[in-house]
């Protein structure tokens, strides 16, 4: 039995360490895609440098992201044939298809297009190369759709039947799988929450640039700052959107899990015993053993309307459904409660850093809506070059300013830890099933892999993935600080435009452009 509880756990951290760690690559991908397909296209439309200058800025980091997230999403797949085959051998039918799309169609539109967007800058006309960064910021959506209607069925599985013979769920309706309620709700928070990431992530590299730019009178210094302001606009406004989408969409969300998940919900609140109206805890100190809180802190009534928009609604509390779990599925209750620790601060740390991003967003846009945060006034003297100055036209300005780049800076990875909290409360808080209400996740691991044979993969692959991290941060560090190049020129010319037998329109090989 305790040879069983270490494969099963081995198991379940290395799949863990692996799907966060891959998962800090996605929403960045997602998210800058998206940005940098949106920069390409005001350029192409403007003609100003700015856009430019900020798209290749912008497209470098994407690049740096999207080739680690590539690594890492794979050997994560991989997993799936080395610990868990049970999984594989009962799920294959269905889970296997939403993959076999996200690869067949997704994958091949980032693939394929982003080549072509990276060495195509001066082979193909402006409008069809942005058409390809938008192509690959689609496939980059599609992506996550399809895996996340995947996981989505894992949540809450639909439009499958049982072999009697095999006892393997086979796939009757890839629709459901598609387009249930549960996939479509999570799809729309995912995206929101990438796209909050991106928004941070913008804000807090253009701040710094903006902030250093305050002393810097080199003339390259105004291009550069130009290209910055238009970024840190373009991320406060994405911020403020995409955090009023997430909040709503996670409102949605809980909704739906309060219906196909009482206990996760139940365990995300520590509500040990069924009330109505059901309280939502601020702090709580709980006792597993005895089924109670020794210490909380609770407003009445809220978690009975964020469950049913009603502030007198019954919830079910975790004694409750951990019983009726049991009596339909046989064992113990306590073998249906999962790590109410974890649940219950996974959830609350994925909601405090998620919306501090957006409350710091909306901080930002509205110190910088008359762009007196960082103007472009020049002061000439006879000794005295042009300098780029900080506007005081308002009597707050300077400390706002000081604290708005702060803030900038400091809260750019906060989405990132709020998705990783996130999925931990989503895999934590649905155990202990891999496929809810069908198979256990103690069921799912491969029989015939020793846990010696875990140990040592789990070892190296933490390994590998903190010195991958330690290169993704060293290399994203220094572009970063790099800047924007605004010494670069953008094509002079149409390729459809050049004559023949000029030099320009001599054959030459693609040329990587970063």
């Amino acid at each position: 039995m305790q040879l069983a509880i270490a494969h099963d756990t081995i198991a379940r951290w290395q799949f863990g360490v692996t799907t966060v760690y891959h998962f800090l690559f996605v929403p960045l991908t997602i998210s800058l895609a998206a940005l940098v397909a949106g920069l390409e296209t005001a350029w192409v439309r403007t003609g100003k440098e700015k856009y430019f200058h900020a798209t290749k800025f912008w497209g470098k980091l994407f690049l740096i992201n999207i080739a680690m997230g590539v690594v890492t999403g794979i050997v994560q797949e991989f997993q799936f044939g080395m610990n868990w085959s049970d999984y594989s051998r009962f799920v294959g039918d269905v889970f296997g298809a939403p993959l076999a799309m996200e690869a067949l169609i997704a994958f091949f539109f980032e693939s394929t297009f982003i080549g072509l967007w990276i060495f195509g800058w001066d082979k193909l006309p402006k409008k069809i190369h942005c058409a390809c960064i938008w192509l690959v910021a689609i496939g980059t959506m599609l992506s996550a759709y399809f895996i996340l209607a995947a996981n989505s069925w894992m949540q809450h599985p639909t439009g499958y039947t049982i072999d009697p013979v095999t006892k393997r769920a086979q796939l009757t309706d890839i629709g459901k799988v598609l387009f249930q309620d549960t996939t479509l709700v999570v799809v729309f928070h995912t995206l929101t929450a990438a796209f909050l990431t991106g928004a941070a992530f913008v804000v807090g590299i253009a701040s710094w640039h903006l902030w250093k730019a305050k002393r810097k009178p080199a003339s390259a210094d105004q291009r550069r700052t130009a290209s910055m302001r238009t970024s840190l606009r373009l991320g406060l406004v994405l911020a403020v959107v995409a955090g009023l989408g997430t909040a709503l969409s996670g409102d949605t969300l809980a909704k739906v899990m309060f219906e196909q998940q009482p206990m996760k919900m139940a365990s995300a609140e520590a509500l040990w015993d069924t009330q109505a109206p059901a309280p939502f805890s601020i702090f709580a100190v709980g006792n597993v053993q005895k089924g109670h809180n020794s210490v909380e802190l609770e407003i009445p009534g809220i978690l009975s309307f964020l469950a049913k928009s009603d502030f007198h609604s019954p919830v079910p509390g975790i004694n409750d459904t951990a019983a009726a779990e049991a009596a339909k599925y046989g064992g113990k209750p306590s073998d249906y409660i999962p790590d109410i620790f974890v649940t219950y601060w996974g959830f609350r740390l994925m909601i405090g850093f998620g919306m501090t991003s957006f409350v710091a967003g909306a901080i930002g846009l509205w110190t910088t809506r008359k762009k007196w945060f960082l103007a472009p006034e020049f002061r000439t003297g006879e000794d005295e070059p042009p300098r780029l100055m900080l506007t005081r036209t308002r009597e707050l300005g300077p400390t706002l300013t000081k604290w708005s780049w702060r803030i900038g800076i400091l809260t750019m990875g906060f989405p990132l830890v709020a998705n990783s909290f996130g999925w931990i409360f989503t895999e934590m808080g649905r155990q202990p099933w891999s496929v809810f209400g069908l198979l256990t996740t103690a069921d799912s691991v491969s029989p015939n892999v020793g846990v010696g044979t875990q140990v040592i993969a789990f070892s190296t692959f933490t390994a590998l993935y903190a010195v991958l991290a330690v290169i993704e941060v060293r290399l994203l560090a220094k572009y970063a600080k790099a800047g924007p190049d605004v010494d670069e020129r953008p094509p002079a010319k149409d390729p459809r435009l050049r004559g023949p037998g000029s030099d320009e329109d001599a054959d030459r090989p693609l040329a990587f452009a970063y």
